[in-house]
C-alpha cells in the first residue's frame, strides 16, 4: 500500500479512536427527513418533496443535509483504491465544459443510486440538489485536520471537499461527508452515525478543522500557521462550544515538571475533567477553578504524560495537544 493512502488510514483510524459518535441535537427538519424513502426515482423527484416539505432556503439546506448523511456512505475501498483518472480531448471550450459536465454528472448519478461516495461524490450531490431549489452552492477543495499527527505538520494537502451554500445572503459552511458517520476500526467498516454539527458551522471552529486551497474565506485569508500548528478539536466541541482558550497553540514546549495551564470555555466543575497518560489510563484533572465562564486547570507534564495529550469532558474527547520536550 502506498505511504499516502497508509497515512490517510491511519488519520482515519485514530479519529474513531478519540471521537466515538454519540446523541446529538437533531432539528425538526432532520426528523421530518428520517422518515423519507431512502431511494427516490430521481433527484428531481427528491427536491420536489423538499421543496413542498419546507418553505425557507435554510430548512431545504438542512433537509438536503439530513437526506445525504442518512442514506449516502463513505466508501472506504474507493478511498483505499481510488479509480484511475480517466483524461479526455476537447477541440473547444465549449467541449471541454460539455465534457467535464458529464463527468460530473455521472458521478451525482452514481453517488445517487449506489449510495455510496467519497467527498466528491458528497459534495456534488449536495451542490446539484441545492441547484434544483434556486439555492446558490459552490463546492471547495482543501485539507482536513482530524488525527493528533496532523498537529504541526509542516504542510497543507488537498485531500478534502466540502459545501458553501447561500442562504439569507449568509454563505454557511457545510461538511456532509463528516456529517454521516465514522469509521469503525474493530468492524472494518463505516458506520452511518448522523451528526448535525457541520450544518452551517462556526467558521472559527469549522477552519481548525479544514484548510481551503485558495487558503481564503469570503476574500479574507486565513492563517495556515493556525490550521497547522493548531490542537486537534472533536465533534463534542463544537456541538458544546467548548472554546480552547489556552494554550492558543497545538504544540507545547514544556520539560518535566513544568505545570501547564488550561483554559476551556463553558466546562464547569460539574463536569468530569480528565485526560489520558501514555498508557491510556484517565487522569482526573486536579484543582480546577471556574472562570470567566469556563474551566482553569494545570497538567503536570511527568513521566507519565506521552508526545500527545486529549483533554476530556464526561468521557467526550474535547482537545488534543501535541508534547515537545524543551
Amino acid at each position: 500500500m502506498p505511504q499516502k493512502k497508509i497515512s490517510f488510514l491511519f488519520l482515519l483510524l485514530n479519529i474513531v479512536f478519540f471521537n466515538f459518535a454519540s446523541a446529538q441535537k437533531i432539528s425538526e427538519v432532520d426528523k421530518i427527513v428520517a422518515k423519507y424513502p431512502k431511494s427516490f426515482a430521481s433527484t428531481e423527484k427528491l427536491a420536489d418533496k423538499i421543496e413542498g416539505d419546507f418553505s425557507s432556503d435554510y430548512d431545504r439546506a438542512r433537509a438536503i443535509y439530513s437526506w445525504i448523511a442518512f442514506n449516502i456512505k463513505y466508501d472506504f475501498n474507493a478511498f483505499l483504491n481510488p479509480p484511475r483518472t480517466q483524461g479526455f480531448s476537447y477541440f473547444s471550450e465549449a467541449e471541454k465544459q460539455r465534457k467535464i459536465k458529464q463527468i460530473n454528472d455521472n458521478l451525482i448519478q452514481k453517488t445517487f443510486t449506489s449510495k455510496k461516495a467519497v467527498c466528491e461524490g458528497f459534495t456534488a450531490l449536495y451542490q446539484h440538489l441545492a441547484s434544483l431549489m434556486g439555492i446558490k452552492c459552490e463546492i471547495i477543495r482543501g485539507d482536513s485536520k482530524i488525527s493528533v499527527r496532523d498537529i504541526g505538520r509542516k504542510t497543507t494537502s488537498s485531500n478534502h471537499a466540502w459545501n458553501m451554500v447561500l442562504i439569507d445572503k449568509k454563505w454557511r459552511l457545510v461538511d456532509v461527508t463528516w456529517g454521516q458517520g465514522y469509521y469503525d476500526s474493530s468492524k472494518g467498516r463505516m458506520v452511518n452515525d448522523f451528526s448535525p454539527i457541520y450544518f452551517d458551522t462556526d467558521p472559527d471552529y469549522f477552519f481548525a478543522k479544514h484548510f481551503p486551497d485558495s487558503e481564503t474565506f469570503l476574500g479574507d485569508r486565513l492563517s495556515k500557521d493556525d490550521f497547522l500548528n493548531g490542537p486537534l478539536i472533536y465533534n463534542k466541541t463544537i456541538e458544546n462550544d467548548y472554546r480552547i482558550k489556552t494554550p492558543n497553540t497545538g504544540i507545547i514546549e514544556a520539560k518535566r515538571g513544568d505545570k501547564i495551564t488550561f483554559e476551556i470555555k463553558n466546562v464547569s466543575k460539574s463536569n468530569q475533567v480528565f485526560y489520558l497518560n501514555k498508557k491510556n489510563q484517565p487522569v482526573k484533572v486536579q484543582n480546577p477553578k471556574e472562570k470567566r465562564g469556563g474551566l482553569e486547570f494545570q497538567i503536570l507534564i511527568d513521566n507519565n504524560v506521552g508526545n500527545y495529550i486529549t483533554v476530556f469532558v464526561d468521557t467526550n474527547s474535547i482537545v488534543s495537544f501535541e508534547i515537545i520536550s524543551k
